[in-house]
């Protein structure tokens, strides 16, 4: 018996030194040949696991986690590992990795819930967005309660729901969403998330009462976000109703309506008994129908968070405007740094609804926190790309909150100058009313044919915590003149990383605005020739190298400049120098009647009797 198995374990051992790598032999287990061929880069995501790296790698668990013993760092499978960790890991595996692409940092979230792959191919009509602002008592609620009292339809095509904080009201068959919030505050606070909410804004002034403090400032937080703007005069029927006075007020504002010549559209209504609100609705259509608003329905969807709150029973429950795509429920969303997956939706029209289309207010359960007004809604392919986009979203967050400590004049600078816009803009608050009028006609008298200065608000009054946010929103700066800033609105724009200046002398302000203004004007470059030199002999060097042996005949050839090439009259190349020499040191410059060889990057076919032009370019701010 010993002996047989003796010989079985030798025939055993023959067998697999005589056996070809990759060959049956004596119908043995098959050697497969690891594969050599080069692994095409893989997508990382910001932070995995490290049992979603190794699928990711198409590794074991146990192989990812050698490497990255070999790399010092001790984890579980269930660990969270950086991008860096991993990509180190990738590279032991000689696998090439692509960085993870930043989709708060991309073209794509510039502006929340702005749809940026839209094209003429893919895009449908949507329902306008419109946003009721203006003065204190002068009807904005009531406005409302108007719209949705005389189009609500006991059907499913014209019922609204209060509690989501926006309705839809259908016009003869063409519907609108309406956007109710508080007050320009919050529509300004939206803005200050980046979120693009808001087509058209309805200014709400009172026939009888006129334009107001806040009816003005509703005015500069609605030029601020570009939006068109339709005035509801308000109130027609009331005692005192004086309809031209209010467009005279108006016009004072540069708010010129249609009868005084103007573009902007002007409605009388009286909300309290729904004259006028048909002709209301028809000029918003109107408006959106000019603007030709646009979405793609065959996308995942995108949106802005309207508000949210937490429900004892239902958990988090978040109001959501769909600006672009389809959410449906059942999908994995992102809104804000909270995520989840959607159990169920509201929309405007108070039904539970299965999916929701552009323009479209639904609410929205199943988030794991409450997200803020104005934050970036989206719906995502998996739990793992939600949970990816929150984490860069929270790493990008507290990077903000480093940055934003810089309030320095430069640092304004420098955001407007990254900008395209050739635009500084600025909210002024000035001590006394009868100092409004001067110190805004002074600031705007230093805009440009390249450079606008433009005033967003100009007002009286200590430098509140509603100036930083609406300089927070528009990237201003705010500007104070014999006025003092409140402790509450300084440690805002701290936060926020507003500048606020203040001033006593007029003049201080003006020259400080000019030289704001004068730093985004492009610098002027100039060309300035240095010197000549011939060339006396050339020299090679390596197989393709010269070096141009030369005298300098006037002025100076210097390293840091540039050189053309001269032949026969003509140039015929221009290129920085790569060497300078004098004898055997290279020197930083070559002075009148000295010798010296220079070569110059790109160049390889010196003549002798060639002139070399040295030259610098001057830049000098404007």
């Amino acid at each position: 018996m010993a002996q047989r198995r003796g010989q079985r374990k030798f025939r055993g051992r023959s067998k697999r030194r005589n056996r070809a790598p990759g060959n049956d032999v004596g119908g043995g287990p098959r050697v497969v040949l690891e594969d050599k061929t080069p692994r095409s880069p893989v997508d990382l995501p910001a932070t995995s696991t490290v049992g979603e790296l190794a699928d990711i790698l198409e590794k074991s668990n146990v192989d990812t986690i050698k490497a990255l013993m070999r790399l010092g760092v001790m984890a579980t499978v269930n660990e969270t590992v950086e991008f860096d960790v991993a990509a180190k890991v990738a590279a032991s595996f000689k696998i090439g990795v692509l960085k993870p692409k930043e989709r708060e940092e991309s073209a794509a979230a510039i502006k929340v819930g702005v749809d940026e792959d839209l094209t003429d191919e893919n895009a449908i009509t949507r329902p306008p967005i419109v946003t009721v602002l203006g003065h204190v008592d002068h009807g904005k609620t009531t406005l409302l309660d108007a719209i949705r009292g005389s189009k609500v339809v006991e059907t499913e095509a014209g019922g609204i729901t209060q509690s989501i904080g926006a309705y839809q009201v259908n016009r003869n068959g063409q519907l609108l969403t309406f956007i109710d919030t508080p007050g320009h505050a919050a529509f300004t606070q939206m803005r200050a998330s980046g979120a693009q909410v808001t087509d058209i804004a309805v200014l709400v002034v009172a026939a009888d009462d006129g334009v107001m403090p806040q009816t003005i400032e509703a005015i500069d937080h609605a030029r601020a976000a570009d939006v068109p703007i339709v005035v509801a005069i308000n109130k027609i029927d009331a005692p005192g109703a004086d309809i031209d006075k209010t467009n005279a007020q108006l016009a004072e504002h540069e708010i010129i309506v249609e009868s005084y010549g103007g573009d902007t559209v002007a409605v009388p209504v009286s909300a309290l008994k729904g004259d006028g609100i048909d002709d209301l609705l028809e000029s918003l259509l109107l408006v959106a129908e000019i603007q030709e608003l646009k979405a793609n329905p065959n996308r995942p969807g995108i949106g802005v968070v309207i508000e949210s709150h937490m429900d004892r029973s239902r958990g988090s429950i978040a109001s959501v405007l769909v600006r672009s795509g389809v959410v449906r429920t059942g999908d994995n969303v992102v809104a804000g740094t909270f995520r989840g997956r959607i159990k169920s939706m509201v929309d405007g029209f108070g039904n539970v609804v299965t999916e929701a289309g552009p323009s479209t207010p639904i609410e929205v359960l199943g988030l794991n926190g409450t997200p803020a007004a104005g934050d970036q809604f989206d719906v995502v392919a998996s739990d793992r790309a939600g949970r990816d986009l929150v984490t860069t979203r929270e790493r990008l967050a507290s990077k903000r909150k480093v940055t934003r400590a810089a309030t320095t004049m430069a640092e304004v600078m420098r955001r407007v100058q990254q900008s395209d816009a050739k635009e500084l803009l600025v909210v002024i608050k000035t001590g006394s009313h009868g100092s409004i009028d001067a110190v805004r006609r002074a600031v705007e008298q230093v805009s440009g044919d390249e450079v606008q200065v433009r005033v967003l608000s100009a007002s009286s009054g200590a430098i509140n915590e509603a100036d930083i946010l609406l300089a927070s929103a528009s990237n201003a700066m705010v500007m104070g003149f014999e006025t003092n800033v409140e402790a509450g609105a300084r440690k805002h724009a701290e936060a926020s990383g507003v500048t606020i200046r203040t001033y006593d002398i007029i003049y201080n302000l003006v020259d400080e605005v000019e030289d704001a203004a004068r730093s985004l004007l492009e610098p002027e470059r100039k060309i300035v020739v240095t010197g000549h030199a011939n060339i006396l002999e050339v020299f090679s060097h390596g197989k393709r190298e010269q070096i141009a042996g030369v005298r300098v005949t006037d002025g100076v050839l210097r390293r840091t400049g540039r050189m053309r090439v001269i032949r026969a009259g003509d140039e015929i190349f221009d290129g920085a120098i790569t060497s300078m020499r004098h004898l055997k040191e290279n020197v930083r410059e070559l002075t009148n009647n000295f010798e010296g060889g220079i070569k110059i990057d790109g160049f390889h076919e010196y003549q002798e009797g060639d002139v070399l032009e040295g030259y610098e370019i001057q830049v000098t701010k404007r």
